[in-house]
């Protein structure tokens, strides 16, 4: 949740540390915090500059860095899990001889019967986290070896982490060491790097080490160096990373948010034809067979968020396709209800980070219990990729804003292609079927461009409707799946409190809280269930609401049914949501900017949620 940064090089690495860190606040931005260690006047010295709020303040606060001397630091965007946001509570934690300084991302689920210990030994500590523990626990520990301390510490903790350390009794090295929390290594002519996630320092390399758990780092100027828990040598292979760095910067729009909305067909036409070739559907990253694809008798669909909504609309379109019963889980509540694994599932995870913590931990509780494991993921060598086996890669590129756009629409293509491919396999999608989903798909761009350059309509509905208290979206089928979407975007990133239910259970409580001029948005995308919903907002508009309706072209009886009538190009039925989507996303938008809020940074929120 939180964002960690660390360089050693030749040059001064303050203002390295603010920029990874500006391109890092979408995973933390109530405090933040950098560590220098300086040796300029002969005397090892590790300088610590903390600020409450935003990163522009610590960027005032040493003039973006220049009044920081040192080449060598750790940096910190905080997402508060123990503590208040303030200074003290704020990152690096410093030992309390002052000798070594810390970044954490994660959370020490021992650390207050640690800090009890700590306290008889006659330990002080000047803040009230989880990450002031583990400072202080390796001064106890530090035997004048890094690693040894590392390796008595981390076998004392339990919990989830990513650690930057500096030791002042060894200057010129920076310490890095991962469980269950993302850890990226960058190296470069001029350096090397850890971050949290590739955007922080993908302006100075792209070639980077993904560590597995437990993996000691080292970094000098010269090198980076890999040691195991027994302190041997590991390899650890480098990667190229191909994502250009244009992707995490804005590109002159206002916000990245409204930036991502607009990059959403390069998204989902790269994530297509990256899985398209010579008119079949290739996944070579799926490592099973067509008779095992054939075989599988049930689907679980495991995500959080976003995503969920995503695999919501995963299992209408597989049922559909496939004819696979598929059931689509909060990853949260799978975990730990001891559901009972039909014998040949599939269990197909999404993802945007690969970090998600409660996604993570049902990849690992389905490979114990003997079944394949499918994940869908942004993020190429995220923790989820790797422990997975098999993977599909969306190709949506960086996304910085916290709310989600760009990547959520990949995830459904990945699902597309995926119902797709089940289809055939199981004789459902013949070659001719299968060319015209295909032909459909790659429509998808032009469409959604269509929709984008028809921005004004939601422009204009937020306005109107940016200081309701209470919105409700409503919908049928895939529509409902996709208003739990729009609802979800809405609350994100404006804080108005908005509901998505499932239509036609309007009567069964829901109409209750209808008053006048209640904003109800209504999705109708669906043929076969269009009347029932106009059936719907008739219900509502005659106890007082204001009726958005959201249709496709030719379904201009929308104008008689509803206040306001908004609507997208036509394609396949189950492809309706990568269209539909977009007009909510842009709602959103519009009411966050009118009510003049920070939108790619809404308030208790983080991008990747690597803690329970």
């Amino acid at each position: 949740m939180c964002g960690i940064v660390g360089y050693v090089g030749e040059e001064q690495a303050a203002p390295i540390l603010l920029d990874g860190l500006s391109k890092l606040e979408y995973r933390g931005y109530d405090s933040a915090g950098i560590a220098v260690e300086d040796s300029s006047n002969g005397e090892v010295n590790i300088e610590v500059i903390k600020s409450k709020g935003k990163l522009a303040n610590l960027k005032q606060m040493t003039d973006d860095g220049n009044s920081v001397k040192g080449t060598i630091g750790i940096g910190h965007t905080r997402w508060a899990t123990h503590g208040e946001p303030s200074a003290s509570n704020a990152h690096p934690h410093s030992s309390m001889d002052g000798s070594i300084a810390l970044v954490h991302n994660g959370i020490i689920e021992n650390f207050k019967s640690i800090k009890d210990k700590l306290i008889k030994k006659g330990y002080e500590f000047q803040s009230a986290t989880d990450t002031e523990v583990v400072a202080n626990l390796l001064q106890y520990y530090y035997s004048g070896d890094p690693l040894d301390t590392i390796i008595k510490v981390i076998h004392r903790t339990t919990g989830s982490y990513a650690f930057g350390i500096l030791f002042k009794d060894h200057p010129g090295e920076v310490y890095a060491v991962r469980k269950d929390s993302p850890l990226v290594l960058g190296h470069s002519e001029n350096g090397n790097y850890i971050a949290s996630d590739v955007p922080a320092i993908l302006k100075h390399t792209r070639d980077v080490y993904y560590v597995d758990n437990m993996v000691i780092a080292k970094l000098t100027k010269d090198g980076i160096n890999f040691f195991n828990v027994d302190k041997e040598p590991v390899e650890v292979p480098l990667n190229h990373v191909e994502w250009d760095i244009a992707g995490a910067e804005k590109g002159g729009y206002e916000h990245f948010m409204l930036k991502e909305i607009y990059e959403q067909p390069t998204a989902v036409s790269e994530t297509l034809m990256s899985h398209i070739v010579d008119g079949q559907i290739v996944i070579p990253e799926i490592q099973m067979s067509d008779e095992e694809l054939k075989n599988i008798s049930r689907i679980y669909i495991i995500a959080c968020g976003s995503a969920y909504h995503a695999g919501l609309v995963g299992k209408y379109v597989i049922e559909g396709m496939a004819g696979i019963p598929v059931e689509c889980e909060v990853a949260s509540e799978f975990r730990y209800r001891n559901p009972i694994l039909q014998d040949n599932s599939l269990v197909i995870v999404v993802s945007q980070s690969g970090e998600t913590a409660d996604t993570k931990v049902v990849v690992n509780m389905a490979k114990e219990s003997g079944h394949n494991v499918l994940a869908i993921v942004n993020v190429v060598g995220s923790s989820i990729a790797r422990e997975a086996g098999n993977v599909f890669y969306t190709s949506a590129g960086p996304e910085i804003s916290v709310a989600t756009t760009k990547a959520y629409s990949a995830q459904l293509i990945a699902l597309y292609l995926i119902a797709i491919k089940l289809g055939e396999v199981r004789g459902r999608v013949d070659e001719e079927k299968r060319g015209y989903y295909i032909n459909e798909l790659k429509k998808l761009p032009d469409k959604i461009k269509v929709v984008l350059a028809d921005n004004s309509r939601m422009q204009w509905l937020a306005s109107k409707f940016f200081a309701a208290t209470d919105v409700f979206f409503i919908g049928r089928g895939i529509d409902y799946a996709v208003a739990l979407e729009g609802a979800l975007k809405l609350k994100e990133i404006s804080y108005i409190h908005a509901e998505a239910y499932a239509a036609g259970e309007l009567k069964h409580g829901p109409i209750a809280l209808i008053e006048d001029n209640t904003l109800v948005v209504s999705l109708a995308t669906q043929a076969e269930l269009y009347d029932k919903v106009v059936s719907n907002i008739t219900e509502v508009r005659s106890r007082g609401a204001y009726a958005c309706g959201i249709s496709t072209y030719g379904q201009y009886s929308m104008e008689a049914s509803s206040d306001y009538a908004v609507y997208v190009p036509k394609t396949d039925p189950y492809f309706m949501a990568s269209l539909s989507v977009i007009p909510l996303q842009l709602l959103s938008y519009y009411a966050s900017v009118a009510k003049g809020f920070d939108v790619d940074k809404p308030r208790n929120l983080a991008k990747s949620v690597t803690v329970e």
